[in-house]
């Protein structure tokens, strides 16, 4: 099994951006330690207003992940189940759940929520930005 790595919500590149201490302190240990830095791409299109070098430069260090039918389905029924509606974050959840992932955010009680309805709270760990 491999190890967890981290899923990076809207929160964690909108801090990456803004040069926080703390995200650029989890980004350089994630790469130095060669954890796998996972970003969705509904996550992308929240967050992309044009050209930043930053937020490319981080994205070169990541993988992107497609949102594909099947996993905007599993979204669905999560926002449902959840009685929530925010499908960016459903989609962080629903991706980081089957790795184990450390999911960044900045939004911690959302993400918490939404792990609890999707019963992925003992695999996954939120960690706020």
């Amino acid at each position: 099994m491999a190890k967890a790595g981290l899923t990076l919500d809207s929160g964690a590149l909108i801090a990456f951006e803004k040069q926080s201490a703390r995200m650029v302190a989890i980004f350089k240990t994630a790469l130095t330690d060669s954890v796998v830095m996972t970003v969705p791409t509904a996550v992308l299109a929240q967050v992309h207003r044009g050209n930043s070098p930053l937020i490319a430069r981080m994205l070169q260090a990541c993988e992107l992940e497609d949102l594909t039918p099947s996993l905007a389905r599993r979204v669905g029924k999560l926002l449902g189940d959840s009685g929530t509606s925010d499908i960016v974050d459903g989609v962080v959840v629903v991706s980081a759940a089957p790795r184990g992932d450390r999911i960044i955010t900045s939004d911690p009680d959302d993400i918490d929520r939404l792990l609890q309805a999707h019963a992925a709270s003992l695999s996954c760990a939120v960690v706020p930005v």
